[in-house]
């Protein structure tokens, strides 16, 4: 079975058009082109696609299937031609971006969808580490972007502040801290005595998180999800931001730590690139539009 996307077209423009003379000034071809593009599509296909009898070119039934499973090709080779173009252009072929999971994935996944709804030609690769783990991935894979709570500064690596996130120390309303009473706030040494629920670094080297009260029972999870369902739980209190837990402090599912020191802080992500790569148009659009929807 031999055809190629050109006879596709031909059939497609035939139809459309309701006549070979149609399909013929459509294309821009001799008419007598256009039948020898049928007949050598039929003869690859081993089937009959029109029914010549009567004044119009109709399909028969195996061509009504040849043509449906045809456009859907003539879309994807399109398609292709289309990105291939762009790629000549300058656009990247590809973006990797090292994204740190305490981060509000509502901006990121909002420029993930301008990607998508203005067809890019760049595939994007999104990856989530934490802490450490979210450098290092950067480093290891020769990443393109990251986008980082904190990061260890070097001269090639160059930062794009984005707004500032909340983080709130919380805990399960059924668990003993939710008790303490904001007028007479936990010390350090009190909150020690339970267990202290945080992520664990992804990097291989994990480094110390100053965040971390350092009490005898300190358990690890996986991501920012399983913290949150540990806490709604009643296992310990922990660190979140405060975009995963409003609503559940709302509703008092979670409750605030009255801390000594503080229960909330603030931090301010950035996103960082390399200075001896530059960055192309689609890792340009895409710190351009972190930035807008971080500030929104």
């Amino acid at each position: 079975m031999k055809f190629d996307l050109d006879s596709l077209e031909v059939l497609e423009a035939i139809v459309e058009e309701g006549t070979f003379a149609g399909a013929a000034r459509r294309l821009h071809r001799t008419q007598s082109a256009v039948s020898y593009s049928v007949a050598k599509l039929e003869e690859g296909l081993g089937v009959a696609v029109f029914d010549r009898r009567g004044h119009r070119a109709r399909l028969t039934t195996t061509g009504r299937v040849v043509l449906d499973e045809g456009r859907a090709l003539l879309h994807r080779g399109r398609r292709l031609q289309s990105l291939v173009s762009q790629l000549e252009q300058g656009w990247e072929a590809r973006l990797e971006v090292i994204i740190d999971g305490i981060l509000p994935m509502d901006p990121i996944l909002g420029v993930l969808r301008e990607f998508a709804a203005e067809t890019v030609p760049t595939r994007v690769q999104v990856k989530m580490e934490f802490l450490g783990g979210v450098q290092y991935r950067f480093d290891a894979d020769g990443a393109d972007l990251m986008v980082v709570k904190d990061y260890e500064p070097a001269a090639h690596l160059r930062a794009t502040a984005l707004g500032s996130v909340e983080v709130v120390l919380l805990c399960g309303a059924d668990h003993p801290l939710a008790s303490v009473d904001p007028g007479d706030p936990v010390d350090r040494p009190g909150l020690q005595e339970f267990v202290e629920l945080t992520i664990q670094d992804s990097s291989p080297g994990a480094r110390y998180d100053a965040r971390i009260f350092g009490g005898p029972r300190v358990f690890f999870l996986s991501d920012f999800h399983a913290k949150k369902a540990a806490l709604l739980a009643g296992l310990g209190f922990g660190w979140m931001p405060m975009d995963m837990v409003s609503g559940e402090l709302g509703r008092g599912e979670l409750v605030e730590v009255p801390y000594l020191e503080g229960s909330r802080y603030e931090f301010q992500p950035a996103a960082v690139h390399r200075t001896d790569r530059a960055l192309g148009p689609a890792g340009q659009r895409f710190l351009r539009s972190l930035q807008d929807a971080f500030r929104r």
